[in-house]
């Protein structure tokens, strides 16, 4: 049948593009695939994609959520040039499958395959499908997801999870004693947080005994957040404030709780390390995606959630993390619900349904029959 080709599309953030890359490594990796990704100028892919070695085609596509009247309808009036030139690119790749990841190249890219009659698969991180995947969720001969209600929104949906580093799966728990907050935004930390924990931090250190704090601020806002604690006059040996972190699964170790936005890759790390957490949802995340994650873990009994209009009250944080980090029981009962939403398997399983939407058998089917 010839070398297996995928076409992967879509991308914007790291939490649509960091899990496809690692569905590919896992294509070329076991079946010797041939992968080429489609996106757009102004997503994170424009980086990440070439870094890790794979080809990269780019279309002109915007945005229709969130936006002006004027740049909804310019995205309107583009879209059908957009998935003229996806057409072009499948005519030239003659891909096997085509595997859409959301995001603004998605939409396009799988519309012109299900045109074309192409074997076509959608991947969806957060428990609240975002436009490029509902659109087509109904027309697509399969999908892949991270939480069950997600399944709602698709044809032939499994609950796979989403791919994250072998690292997460393998950290030990840390001592109760003494206890240690991991607080992070993301890649670019968040203001909220850099301007509310230091407000708390003397009253949390003094209410929890031993407890030290590192707190990630984002590479901009890393002066003003070390400032700020400063200011407080909490102990400056039992808080730190980094830019950025290299090293997350070493972080995720020695942390007993883990203030956090709700991402679908926080999340989905969250659960593979098996960390309680106190999630706080990015309010403006397209169609309140990352409340629906949080929302998930909470009934899962994985984290506790307060809103941004929450943090408004600063008393009501300190409350929140006062009694979990004074329950080591709790804590553990919380790490013990994040692991049962962990999928050690997700990008094999991912690309296994890809090779069979392809009409090829997966590589490792005798070690899967024999399981």
């Amino acid at each position: 049948m010839g070398q297996l080709r995928v076409l992967i599309a879509g991308g914007g953030t790291g939490g649509h593009i960091i899990p496809a890359l690692a569905v590919a490594r896992e294509l070329v990796d076991r079946e010797g695939a041939d992968i080429l990704f489609v996106g757009t100028q102004r997503g994170m892919e424009i980086r990440l994609v070439p870094e890790a070695g794979f080809r990269l085609r780019l279309i002109d596509v915007g945005q229709l959520k969130n936006v002006s009247l004027m740049t909804r309808i310019r995205t309107l009036f583009n879209l059908p040039l957009a998935i003229r030139a996806c057409k072009r690119m499948i005519r030239e790749f003659r891909p096997d499958v085509v595997f859409g990841v959301g995001g603004y190249a998605s939409g396009p890219a799988m519309a012109a395959a299900l045109q074309l009659t192409l074997p076509t698969m959608a991947f969806e991180p957060n428990a609240m499908p975002g436009l490029a995947n509902r659109l087509v969720g109904k027309r697509v001969q399969a999908a892949a997801v991270n939480f069950p209600a997600a399944t709602a929104y698709f044809n032939n949906a499994e609950v796979t999870g989403i791919p994250v580093r072998p690292e997460f799966f393998t950290l030990l728990a840390p001592p109760p004693e003494p206890p240690h907050l991991l607080v992070f935004g993301g890649s670019q930390g968040a203001r909220l947080f850099n301007t509310t924990l230091p407000k708390i931090a003397p009253d949390l250190l003094g209410a929890v005994p031993g407890l030290t704090i590192l707190h990630q601020s984002g590479v901009r806002h890393v002066t003003t957040t070390q400032e700020a604690y400063a200011a407080s006059g909490a102990h400056p040996s039992r808080w730190k404030v980094q830019p950025f972190f290299d090293d997350m699964p070493a972080r995720f170790a020695r942390a007993n709780l883990v203030m956090a936005r709700s991402g679908a890759s926080t999340v989905a790390e969250l659960a593979a390390a098996g960390k309680p957490a106190l999630l706080v949802p990015f309010a403006a995340a397209a169609d309140d995606h990352q409340k629906r994650n949080a929302e998930e873990m909470v009934r899962a009994g994985a984290a506790i959630l307060l809103n941004e209009w929450d943090l408004d009250t600063p008393s009501r944080l300190l409350q929140a993390l006062v009694e979990l980090l004074g329950s080591p029981q709790q804590l553990a009962s919380m790490s013990a619900a994040a692991r049962t939403q962990a999928h050690p398997d997700a990008a094999e399983r991912i690309a296994n349904r890809l090779v069979t939407l392809s009409g090829r058998t997966p590589k490792n089917a005798a070690e899967l029959t024999s399981i």
